[in-house]
């Protein structure tokens, strides 16, 4: 039986890098403690459920020494002062996943002989804020139609998303790596990012999160795009964020979503704040916590008043029963980004695309799902 010889740093690197408790490892590999030592060896096998178990790449359990993983892209998270270090392999996993998806669907339309688009990182954080958010409503067409379209704010969530796919921006909305429902996305993480790119723009929206921070999430990832940057963020309402990109962002994704000179004609502070928030939220088809937030913004309310309300819209939006998961394979079209993954079906179809790539960006095993995926997305095998 072959034994490997592995450095106890790296045993415990890969602990520490996964997140698992130690008394969870112990009882998964009751001799971790003597290879930790060294005074026993794993032998292979025992090495790849480690590394399986802890989610670390086997390879890099042969290394001199802990390699130090850094984000490929900006990190704008902070905690106060302090940025947040060490992404987990979730995070990663679903980074580089993305990354690789954005690379297939950027080389598949430029031999198309598409076009680049000409919003991304056409502005900058010179431009006032209401501007800035005006210019975005118009090239997404949130007029006030949008919402007479839609029944609440859930179902304006899938027509703004919808919007935003029709600009050739991938929208892809998953709170799990890949298909994998065991490797659950974790919000204190992070809620969204965005890849900036003129041909595959990407936006990424921790599907994990409350549906109410989802649609902010969004609007504020699709200010990113305009802005050029790529960059994972943890946009949060309650906040006012340290970092000027982000306050920025914050800033023109509420503009966006709820234009301050409507919030000021329309909110009545006559009336009992939780009847507002209801009522407003009815009429601009977005969450309470939006709405509260900018009545904040325009002066309704003060600091100390904003943040109870918050917290106790907090406490009832969680209180509320969710949504159903929807059946997996429309969930596959939602995860991978319809747009993506339709354009991977008809190119495998046309043979520019081999099935293996294929199955592996959409995290498929068999032919038939395939089969469906297409079905479901309109497009005849």
């Amino acid at each position: 039986m072959n034994r490997v010889g592995i450095k106890p740093e790296l045993l415990r690197w890969a602990q520490a890098r996964s997140g698992q408790s130690t008394e969870y490892l112990q009882r998964r590999f009751p001799k971790l403690d003597s290879w930790e030592s060294g005074a026993t060896l794993p032998t292979f096998k025992q090495l790849e459920d480690f590394a399986k178990v802890t989610r670390t790449p086997i390879g890099f359990l042969f290394l001199l020494e802990p390699p130090v993983e850094e984000l490929p892209v900006t990190d704008f998270r902070t905690m106060g002062d302090v940025a947040i270090t060490r992404p987990s392999p979730d995070l990663l996993d679903t980074l580089y996943l993305c990354q690789q998806r954005q690379d297939w669907f950027r080389d598949e339309i430029r031999t198309l002989g598409e076009s680049p688009q000409e919003f991304i990182g056409s502005l900058d954080m010179s431009l006032d804020v209401l501007s800035a958010g005006a210019r975005l409503r118009d090239v997404l067409g949130l007029d006030g139609a949008w919402r007479q379209q839609s029944a609440n704010w859930t179902e304006a969530l899938h027509q703004f998303i919808n919007k935003i796919d029709a600009l050739g921006i991938l929208v892809m909305v998953s709170g799990v790596v890949g298909n994998n429902t065991h490797r659950q996305l974790k919000p204190a993480e992070f809620r969204g990012f965005a890849l900036s790119d003129p041909w595959a723009p990407l936006v990424f929206i921790n599907g994990a999160d409350t549906k109410a921070a989802q649609m902010f999430t969004l609007a504020h990832e699709m200010v990113h795009l305009w802005l050029g940057e790529s960059g994972i963020s943890n946009p949060q309402m309650a906040t006012l964020p340290d970092h000027t990109t982000e306050r920025w962002c914050n800033q023109v994704a509420a503009e966006l979503l709820v234009p301050a000179a409507l919030i000021l004609h329309e909110f009545d502070p006559r009336n009992a704040l939780h009847e507002e928030l209801r009522r407003l939220a009815r009429q601009f088809k977005v969450s309470t916590l939006v709405i509260l937030r900018r009545i904040y913004d325009t002066g309704g309310i003060s600091w100390d008043e904003f943040h109870s309300a918050y917290g106790e819209e907090m406490s009832r939006l969680q209180d509320l029963p969710g949504s159903r998961g929807g059946n997996a394979i429309s969930n596959i079209g939602t995860r991978a980004s319809k747009r993506f993954a339709r354009a991977l079906v008809i190119s495998v179809l046309e043979g520019r695309t081999s099935y293996t790539e294929a199955f592996r960006l959409l995290g498929l095993r068999k032919l038939s799902t395939f089969e469906k995926v297409a079905a479901s997305l309109g497009v005849r095998t």
